[in-house]
């Protein structure tokens, strides 16, 4: 998901049944994490039959070995190739019973074993039925522009170079919350049930190096916020009038907005859920 692709807000009845499966086996216990990751190396989050670069696959095998059980890990959403996450968050189920009791050496142990790009912060003991996917309400990403060209920068920033006009940038940002139907954004042949958005917010802030773009919303579809740059931009350059861009989002049709910004650029900054959620839980 360059986003998280589709988020349904209900779970599907084969998730319903693996919650329940594990609910009868109570020796399972459920455990969020909260981690970081550079996805330069990675062919996205997902696991993949034609990849074993991606981030779930080298936290299943990392996990399986440390806590000497099959463990499949699943996460608040896809991220694709070169997207990185500075708040990401997963689940996983295992029989070990000491992952909140001795926390810090666990984590230690986690990220000692962990190539670099990889990290985790902190984990949770959650409800056997919480779902680091389908419990989150809200999630942020932010796109970065670099003005100036940077070699140490170049896997986490777009260099873009030329002026834009940021203020017209804003006022197209300020247009997408007039819609909830974000088909024009997103790739085309997905197996999304629905294209319905709800947005929470879209800005445009800049400083001497950089421009960067914030957007907030319940669920994002695949390519969703890298589409959504790239057609903003060509309001930035004076290539589309603010008309023209409302008529993109009117055709939902993914031809008709400009092109992905490169995924360098793009960084998942903030999964929210509902209060208590990630509150400990009692043995």
């Amino acid at each position: 998901m360059n986003d998280c692709t589709d988020f349904n807000l209900t779970l599907s009845p084969f998730f319903k049944a693996i919650n329940i499966l594990k609910l009868v086996n109570s020796k399972f216990k459920r455990y969020f994490i909260q981690l970081s990751y550079n996805g330069t190396a990675y062919s996205g989050w997902q696991v993949q039959k034609n990849s074993k670069s991606t981030v779930q696959q080298t936290l299943n095998e990392m996990l399986s070995r440390l806590l000497n059980e099959s463990i499949n890990i699943m996460g608040c959403g896809r991220t694709d190739t070169g997207v990185h996450a500075k708040k990401y968050f997963a689940h996983f189920d295992t029989t070990n019973d000491d992952l909140i009791e001795n926390h810090d050496r666990w984590i230690m142990k986690f990220n000692h074993a962990l190539p670099k790009d990889i990290a985790i912060q902190k984990i949770f003991k959650v409800q056997e039925n919480a779902s680091a996917r389908y419990d989150a309400y809200r999630r942020t990403y932010q796109y970065v522009i670099t003005k100036k060209k940077d070699p140490f920068e170049i896997d986490k920033a777009y260099f873009l170079y030329g002026k834009l006009d940021v203020k017209a940038m804003n006022k197209a940002s300020q247009l997408l919350f007039e819609y909830d139907d974000f088909s024009a954004f997103s790739k085309s042949n997905t197996q999304n049930k629905t294209n319905i958005c709800k947005l929470y917010k879209a800005e445009w802030t800049e400083d001497e190096n950089s421009i960067v773009f914030t957007i907030s919303a319940n669920r994002f579809l695949r390519d969703m916020v890298r589409a959504i740059v790239g057609t903003i931009l060509k309001v930035g350059k004076g290539k589309i009038t603010f008309e023209e861009f409302s008529k993109v989002i009117e055709s939902k049709t993914r031809s008709e907005a400009g092109l992905s910004v490169p995924a360098c650029g793009l960084f998942l900054v903030n999964v929210e859920y509902k209060k208590g959620l990630l509150d400990a839980v009692e043995e």
